[in-house]
């Protein structure tokens, strides 16, 4: 079983920067691809950035540019580093782990998740 905690939520003026951090406890990391996801209010969950295996990124058009992803294998860790925040970047951010192993470029199938954490961009 993969467990996911993230933390590194909370209310910040617009233009400032977050770094979110997830910590992943079970088999594997090093072989999972792994992602961050967030959910606005009234909205669906959508892909902000994933990195795959080998360290292949990709992003959301909205936050190209201002976020960056990176993971730690030792410390079996992925990071969002979000700068230059927005309003609508507001919203419950989650991390997702892939269930399907070695993927090079984004995850097949998030199957992991961890409970959110709160990011909150006032303008």
């Amino acid at each position: 079983q993969v467990q996911l905690v993230e933390s590194g939520g909370g209310l910040v003026q617009a233009g400032g920067s977050l770094r979110l951090s997830c910590v992943v406890a079970g088999s594997l990391f090093s072989s999972r691809a792994m992602g961050w996801y967030r959910q606005a209010p009234g909205k669906e969950r959508e892909l902000v950035a994933a990195i795959a295996v080998g360290g292949i990124t990709n992003y959301a058009d909205s936050v190209k540019g201002r976020f960056t992803i990176s993971r730690d294998n030792a410390k079996r860790t992925v990071y969002l580093q979000m700068n230059s925040l927005k309003s609508e970047d507001t919203g419950v951010y989650y991390c997702a782990a892939d269930q399907v192993l070695w993927s090079d470029y984004g995850l097949k199938r998030p199957g992991f998740w961890g409970q959110g954490t709160q990011v909150t961009v006032s303008s």
